[in-house]
């Protein structure tokens, strides 16, 4: 399956309101109409101080967690991190081992479970291994342990002490830890509960922090800031909103990057995909460092992933980042099989009568599917059908296992608790957010597991089919189509979810046009009355109108690198047959 983006899927194109303000944000309009679309309102925000972040004090059990940890450390008990092995969960476990470090601490050590043999989170298998691998002593979870009442509980029969660092939504039963922070616990009071894992465990740290300067400790300017490169990728890797406070974290992990004040792993994963740290923005993360991180947790190991931001000299992490390398690139020849196979299950659905107006969910199942890689594929497929997707592969001889991710309009777990509560046993386990998730289900339930979830996301859809709606920030002028203003607008904010990087629609005569790669449209297009001919290319993207024709695009201005030339180049997200005006 190519995940082309299809033509025939219907899509609406909004253009966000800009409101008038009396300040003026950048002395380029453009980027003054763009940042005043998304709601900043004083110059001084592009600013991004980190002296305007929110002090830890509001954080849940904050004053708890920093008790148990200071006296772990006065004791010199043993600690373990407890990490999860996708990127935040990487990015996490590095920060609890440096920080750590940096405020004192002297036996700290890790375990990042394997997806394959233990699962996610801290599971009582996982405490066994603290507690007779590592005689733990004190156990700290980063990126996840909000739910793992089972292993708090393990933890508990051994004398060890949990501290929970976590940012996902709680369940209705918490575990018995000793403290646990997390933005998202109700009754929170904390600024933003848009955190990531690892933005958790770093403003514990600096909670700790501020304890020791209050005591005049030796370690009281410990160097946290340094720190922020990986608070930044893992913030961004893990999608979660960037609302002033993440926007912050970002931007100034971002600026140690540039600078080149950053860790030898994070320079050695940006030389392996081909990037720059002086160039570098979120879109870097998100389709560089991100997936070759990501790549580890899923095919083998994400100690290598750990390994690779830890390692301190260049060499050691050049070679590990090649591996890293080699894993993504084994899951991208993984998922390419994967998609084929799965294409072949939604052309059979496709051929069903009536399958088009009932389908609001879609359920795929092959149990020789890599678990790994399950998420991404349904990530594709989601992206492809514009409808809440399940994918399956095999658990074990009873169970499946299973990845969704979601739309917008249908907030993914609630689907699940909403199965869940509709029929009691059929899903073993689950969790998640609004847009993705996982779980775990009997096999002899899977069909009715389809009727189910495409009854609730129907429910939750009102029987009206979702359309999927480009929000652009409108037509640009000709003299705005610059490689100037690519740059300007790729760097004066971090983009990602929530704070969307700007995007425009115009029409455009489709001058040439021809199939590169494995599938994507390389074109030539020349704006409305301008002799101007613009570089654009459609990521898995068909043809959809003849040389000479109008199309109207949703497209991002881009400084397109090669070799020692940049130019300007259109990445299109939309492309579709129109009307001359």
């Amino acid at each position: 399956m190519n995940a082309q983006m299809s033509p025939a899927l219907a899509v609406g194109i909004v253009q966000r309101p800009v409101p008038s303000i009396p300040e003026v944000l950048h002395d380029n309009p453009l980027v003054h109409r763009v940042l005043s679309a998304r709601g900043v309102a004083h110059r001084t925000d592009l600013l991004l101080r980190l002296a305007d972040l929110p002090r830890p004090g509001k954080l849940p059990n904050i004053e708890r967690a920093v008790e148990r940890l200071l006296q772990a450390r006065d004791r010199g008990e043993r600690v373990l991190i407890v990490g999860d092995y996708d990127c935040d969960g990487a990015t996490s476990s590095c920060v609890a081992m440096l920080g750590l470090a940096m405020l004192g601490f002297k036996h700290v050590d890790y375990v990042i479970p394997s997806r394959f043999e233990f699962g996610y989170g801290l599971s009582p298998a996982i405490v066994d291994i603290a507690h007779h691998e590592h005689q733990a002593e004190l156990i700290v979870t980063v990126d996840n342990g909000v739910a793992s009442v089972e292993g708090a509980a393990q933890a508990t029969a051994y004398g060890i002490d949990v501290v929970v660092t976590d940012h996902h939504l709680a369940p209705s039963i918490l575990p018995d830890a000793y403290a646990i922070v997390n933005p998202n616990l109700a009754g929170s009071q904390f600024e933003s509960g848009n955190l990531a894992g690892v933005g958790v465990i770093f403003y514990t740290l600096l909670a700790v922090r501020a304890q020791l300067k209050a005591q005049g400790d030796a370690c009281q300017d410990a160097p946290l800031q340094t720190l922020l490169d990986l608070v930044a990728i893992g913030t961004v890797a893990d999608v979660v909103p960037l609302d002033g406070v993440n926007r912050i974290l970002v931007e100034q992990g971002l600026r140690r990057i540039r600078a080149g004040k950053t860790r030898p792993g994070v320079l050695a994963l940006l030389s392996v995909a081909g990037r720059t740290a002086e160039n570098m923005t979120t879109q870097d993360i998100g389709f560089g460092i991100g997936p070759r991180l990501n790549a580890a947790g899923r095919l083998d190991d994400m100690r290598v992933g750990v390994q690779c931001l830890l390692s301190e000299t260049a060499n050691g992490a050049t070679a590990i980042a090649q591996e890293l390398q080699s894993l993504n690139q084994a899951r991208q020849n993984i998922e390419a099989d994967m998609r084929n196979s799965a294409a072949e299950q939604l052309d059979q659905l496709a051929l069903e009568p009536l399958v088009a107006d009932a389908q609001f969910g879609v359920c795929l199942k092959d149990e020789t599917w890599h678990q790994g890689v399950i998420g991404i594929l349904a990530g594709r497929i989601k992206e492809s059908s514009f409808k809440p997707v399940v994918v399956f592969t095999e658990d074990d001889d009873e169970h499946l296992k299973g990845s969704a991710r979601s739309i917008p309009e249908v907030h993914i777990r609630d689907v699940l608790q909403n199965i869940v509560t509709l029929n009691p046993g059929m899903i073993s386990k689950f969790g998640g957010h609004a847009m993705a998730a996982g779980l775990t289900l009997r096999k002899d339930a899977y069909e009715d597991f389809q009727v189910a979830f495409n009854a609730a996301v129907k429910d939750v859809l009102k029987g009206v089919h979702s359309v999927r709606q480009y929000v652009t920030d409108g037509p640009l002028a000709n003299s705005d189509l610059t490689l100037e203003n690519a740059e300007l607008l790729a760097r004066v904010m971090p983009w990602g979810q929530g704070f969307e990087a700007p995007l425009f629609s115009d029409r455009f005569r489709l001058v040439s046009q021809k199939v590169v790669g494995t599938g994507h449209l390389k074109m030539v297009l020349e704006p409305a009355e301008s002799g101007q001919r613009l570089d654009a290319i459609a990521f898995n993207q068909a043809p959809v109108a003849d040389d000479g024709a109008a199309v109207q695009v949703v497209y991002a201005l881009e400084a397109n690198r090669f070799r020692d030339r940049c130019t300007l180049q259109l990445r299109v997200q939309h492309l579709e047959p129109c009307a001359l005006r």
